[in-house]
């Protein structure tokens, strides 16, 4: 019997290859499906039944998981037993009728307009590491570009003359992105300071590329300046961006595009966090709205 192992390898090389997903995807679905195979045990692969995969999935659901990751897991079998049967491996596919817990939506947390402008105005200094602090929350207000992306980029990917950067996002896929005037000249002062032949547009003071690690610090490092009794993170200048957007007029296909989100139902979240903005709107637009 050929080992369950050999069906994930697989089924991985496949989402590696010619699916473009992320390493970081990639070993959570080797986890979430080497996980599974120790449940199922010597069950060949063409007997396994939907009874199987439910009942994992109960047990996973009775360690009080939560449903972020419950549906993670879900979403892991119905991709890899999809797979199968696409490749003509089992003659019916048992994760097809698993069933998604429902899960609540949790509203992204924002800063005003006003925080925004305390945080910059507490960045002060014209040294390496206050020039460099000052471009990368530029650029991540600016942009709303994911942590992900902004540390990946390197310098040939930003057209400061243009007005724009190149960033590569989820599935590898690359996106062009507006930079403010703000931005772009906190990314002249910063790179005019810069020493070293690192490609790698954001650097420590080493020279070597910027960590997902260091950037959450360096905003935190500036939170606590500015005495905000907030918890900031990289994402949370993201879901500004996209709040202060759509408040300005922005339409929601624009902002779409803009965040890389490959579903627009992704996006219209924010339109909940701007509810008191379209009812103003509303009162001054409507004929019958006093």
């Amino acid at each position: 019997m050929i080992p369950f192992k050999h069906y994930i390898d697989k089924f991985l090389n496949y989402l590696e290859v010619e699916k473009n997903y992320s390493p970081h995807t990639i070993l959570n679905y080797r986890l979430d499906l080497e996980e599974f195979a120790q449940r199922v045990k010597d069950v060949p692969l063409d007997k396994i039944e939907y009874f199987y995969l439910r009942k994992y999935i109960a047990q996973e659901s009775a360690k009080n998981l939560n449903k972020k990751t419950l549906s993670r897991k879900i979403s892991t079998l119905k991709s890899f037993f999809k797979f199968l049967l696409k490749e003509d491996l089992i003659k019916n596919n048992p994760a097809s009728l698993l069933i998604y817990p429902r899960r609540e939506k949790n509203l992204p947390k924002f800063l005003t307009e006003e925080q925004v402008n305390r945080i910059f105005l507490a960045m002060q200094g014209e040294d390496f590491a206050s020039l460099r602090d000052r471009a990368i929350l530029e650029v991540l207000y600016s942009t709303g570009a994911r942590i992900s992306e902004l540390i990946s980029s390197d310098i040939e990917d930003a057209d400061l003359i243009g007005g724009i950067i190149k960033v590569k996002g989820k599935g590898k896929k690359e996106r062009l992105l507006p930079l403010g005037n703000p931005a772009i000249s906190a990314l002249k002062n910063y790179l005019e300071k810069r020493k070293g032949n690192n490609p790698a547009l954001f650097v420590n003071q080493r020279g070597g590329r910027l960590s997902a690690r260091a950037v959450r610090y360096i905003i935190n490092k500036y939170i606590r300046k500015t005495a905000l009794s907030l918890k900031v993170s990289p994402h949370t200048f993201r879901h500004s961006f996209a709040t202060h957007m759509l408040n300005r007029g922005a339409d929601l296909r624009s902002v779409q595009d803009l965040l890389g989100h490959a579903n627009i139902s992704t996006t219209q979240i924010y339109t909940h966090l701007n509810i008191d903005n379209l009812k103003n709107i509303y009162q001054k637009a409507h004929p019958r709205a006093k």
